[in-house]
């Protein structure tokens, strides 16, 4: 039962993986089709009850902070179709894409806060920058520090929630 609970988080992260390469390097369209089915293939097979909402919050929080930081000059697309003037949806379907991966294969990352902190303002940023050399999308020189605060908050953010969610994990990890 183990290998079989081990392999289901390694598809996981792998989907993510595959859709993300999918929506950086396939652009608006691809991103529709290929992470909607990823989502919905996410939903039905390996999401929990109510997952939904918490996949469609993280959304709508990407929509913000990286809308925000399109507002603020961090981001130049170029000529590609934005979303509500702010985003191309390849880079706002990143969002929930990530998102699946919060209840499964990072759950063990919530545990620990600052690691977490840590992966986040190193994956984060890291992410930006190979996603906006595939798509040809050229970032403003102050972005990718912004974005490791901002990761590393999120990160962070994502270790309370998932604390408040599993009070008797979270306090046998941090006592062990």
């Amino acid at each position: 039962m183990a290998t079989r609970k081990w392999q289901a988080l390694v598809l996981n992260a792998l989907r993510f993986e595959a859709g993300w390469l999918l929506c950086v390097l396939g652009g608006s369209w691809v991103a529709a089709v290929a992470g909607s089915g990823l989502l919905a293939w996410h939903l039905w097979r390996c999401g929990f009850a109510g997952e939904w909402r918490f996949i469609a919050g993280f959304a709508l929080i990407g929509l913000a902070i990286d809308g925000s930081l399109q507002l603020l000059g961090g981001f130049d697309f170029n000529d590609q179709t934005l979303v509500l003037g702010l985003l191309p949806l390849w880079l706002w379907m990143l969002w929930p894409l990530f998102a699946t991966l919060v209840h499964h294969s990072l759950a063990w990352l919530w545990r620990y806060p600052l690691i977490a902190a840590l992966c986040g303002a190193v994956s984060g940023p890291l992410s930006y920058y190979g996603g906006a050399l595939l798509a040809g999308v050229s970032l403003a020189p102050w972005l990718l520090p912004v974005q490791a605060l901002i990761w590393a908050a999120l990160c962070v953010g994502i270790s309370r929630y998932y604390a408040r969610l599993n009070p008797v994990k979270s306090a046998m990890t941090q006592s062990g």
